[in-house]
């Protein structure tokens, strides 16, 4: 008879997230996982698969926290420019005590040229934020917001690569100071 699982599988993959989000897919080793997720090895293995397939689902997993994250805070902004300023406020100032950046835009820049499904997996979640910026400015458009001079899509285009930008900054040494400066400004379009 087999042993029954000793663990919630939604919090160590959390932790496995937070690992691969913190050291990044090449430097996680499966005895970090083990050691920080907190399961055996045959756990692992069992309930997750190989180190890749965990990677994978740790991205979804990710993409639902920053979904379910995201759709709850800009739907109590009163106005589309407080939502999308709220995005920008979001990635600047992080996650509480989670590491700073993104872990799709960290996957993207280290598997996705090598990776074709962490490829698609991100390209999918930075359209996802493009198509939800597009569809907040389209919304602060017809309310009378922001000028109808751009097209919504462009200027979503525009939004989610500053933000792409402001990810990679945040895991330098750049002050937060300068990302909401660069926030800031790439937001004033809005109103031109």
């Amino acid at each position: 008879m087999g042993r029954s699982k000793e663990f919630e599988e939604s919090v160590v993959l959390q932790k496995a997230m937070e690992l691969f989000w913190k050291q990044g897919y090449e430097k996680t080793s499966l005895s970090d996982l083990v050691e920080h997720m907190g399961i055996h090895r045959r756990s692992l293995y069992d309930t997750f698969g190989d180190k890749h397939t965990l990677f994978l689902k740790t991205i979804d997993f990710f993409g639902e926290f920053i979904k379910s994250r995201l759709i709850s805070e800009t739907s109590r902004a009163e106005t589309a420019k407080q939502a999308i300023q709220y995005i920008f406020d979001f990635v600047i100032e992080g996650n509480g005590d989670r590491p700073l950046g993104c872990l799709f835009v960290n996957s993207a820049t280290e598997l996705a040229p090598r990776d074709d499904v962490v490829n698609e997996k991100t390209k999918e979640a930075f359209m996802q934020t493009e198509h939800f910026l597009a569809e907040l400015i389209r919304k602060g458009q017809q309310r009378g917001e922001f000028p109808c001079d751009y097209d919504a899509e462009v200027l979503a285009e525009t939004l989610n690569n500053t933000l792409i930008g402001i990810r990679v900054l945040a895991r330098t040494s750049a002050n937060k100071e300068k990302l909401h400066r660069i926030a800031d400004f790439s937001l004033a379009i809005l109103n031109k």
